[in-house]
């Protein structure tokens, strides 16, 4: 972009800002903000803000008034099949997956050989929408045939239940099942048994099935996800996330807030999953100790940059930069062991971590092309992920801007660093 083009959409930020006030008040004890916005390129409802210790607001104008919504009202992956979609730009979280087959398949057998159900209930917690959204429930249904040949028993029955936020593209899914039952039919030329699919929105921090119900409970990067914005983490200046410079009392309440959220899933799995019934989980983590390491918050620390970057040029206010955290935890693989040992229902059968260059692409570029290529290729992974969480904060004229920086950024820090992703995979058994 030019400097005479960014200066001109510097000066129409700055104006579409002064038409927007920012409104705080105490209402029930509760911190509510509400925001005025008389800019036409809004949608009908307008930005949501996604405020540190901020829960809930109320609506008082229908156009002018906007309101603070919980993460589970604007969390989800850029929809659809376009160029910045979570569906074209998810080959990272694909090779996650494919990274726990042994620990899938060993879960599978042994649940299938211990109880030979004659209907196979399984659930895809935070199942996305896209390439990988029926990637393991394929995996799983080829397992058990072939268990199923080897044993000389019929098919069982298939309950698949995918699950996620109600903002998620669930119509995509819907739309892709009949290629899906196509393809596996090719697959499996000795036949399988029927499946059943349904979608079942709503948080996994609660329960979402009926008591028993489960044998198999699959999710991969969606559990780093908070249920909201850790409270008390309004000092976190200049930072999107925990980062380096984050004050003590912000990683607490991080860590305090992953605490709560994954005892409540624990709780919640243990009443729906039946006895021996198996669960096999991914996180997006770290093997440091320390929950500000760059091995997990360097990647928002870059795109924090890229913020703070349009902050000093007038095109970002530094209080909406102020009021924006990412609900996210990366945590370790003790973390996740201690939380699983303190609720007490499940039996830990394995617990790995693995790594992941930044870049999915990383083996198919060469040498020459593979800086400049990766740094792009980041960005999209990233803004199918952030933008949605962006865009409800700051708003959509200036998303292009921030992912542009990041671009740049990203560019120059992966050609000097090695940036790799951590994941933590725990396979568990309920206990009777």
């Amino acid at each position: 972009m030019t400097c005479m083009g960014e200066a001109k959409l510097v000066e129409a930020l700055g104006t579409m800002q002064e038409n927007t006030t920012l409104q705080r008040r105490n209402h029930d004890k509760e911190k509510l903000v509400m925001v005025e916005a008389c800019d036409a390129r809004e949608d009908e409802k307008g930005p949501y803000r996604l405020e540190r210790g901020v829960q809930r607001g109320t609506c008082r104008d229908s156009c002018l008034t906007r309101t603070i919504m919980e993460v589970t009202q604007v969390l989800h992956m850029n929809r659809g099949a376009g160029e910045t979609s979570y569906a074209n730009n998810s080959l990272l979280q694909q090779k996650a997956i494919r990274l726990t087959k042994a620990m899938r398949e060993e879960a599978i057998s042994n649940l299938y050989r211990s109880m030979v159900p004659g209907r196979l209930t399984m659930a895809d917690l935070g199942c996305s929408s896209g390439p990988n959204t029926l990637f393991v429930i394929s995996e799983v249904i080829k397992s058990v045939e072939k268990l199923c040949q080897e044993l000389n028993h019929s098919s069982p029955e298939y309950q698949i239940f995918m699950n996620d936020l109600p903002g998620n593209d669930f119509n995509n899914i819907f739309k892709s099942l009949a290629n899906f039952k196509e393809k596996l039919s090719e697959e499996i030329q000795a036949g399988c048994g029927t499946c059943f699919f349904a979608g079942v929105p709503g948080s996994f921090y609660g329960r979402i099935f009926p008591n028993k119900t489960l044998h198999f409970v699959h999710s991969s990067y969606s559990l780093q996800w908070l249920s909201k914005v850790p409270e008390g983490v309004e000092n976190n200046k200049g930072n999107i996330y925990m980062a380096s410079t984050s004050p003590a009392n912000v990683l607490n309440a991080y860590y305090e807030q992953f605490q709560r959220d994954f005892s409540l899933f624990l709780k919640c799995r243990a009443e729906e999953i039946v006895e021996g019934g198996r669960m096999v989980l991914t996180f997006l983590g770290r093997r440091s100790n320390d929950p500000s390491s760059k091995e997990c918050c360097y990647i928002w620390e870059l795109l924090a940059m890229a913020l703070n970057d349009m902050v000093s040029k007038g095109m970002i206010k530094e209080e909406e930069m102020d009021t924006f955290n990412i609900p996210q935890y990366t945590p370790s693989p003790s973390e996740v062991e201690v939380e699983v040992l303190k609720e007490g229902s499940f039996t830990i059968n394995g617990l790995e971590v693995t790594e992941m260059p930044w870049n999915a692409f990383d083996s198919e570029c060469s040498l020459h092309t593979s800086v400049s290529d990766g740094g792009y290729n980041v960005t999209k992974c990233m803004r199918a992920v952030a933008e949605p969480l962006l865009v409800s904060h700051f708003g959509e004229a200036v998303i292009e801007l921030v992912f542009s920086r990041y671009q740049h950024i990203l560019i120059e820090r992966m050609s000097k660093e090695k940036t790799e992703f951590v994941n933590v995979s725990i396979s568990m058994t309920r206990k009777p």
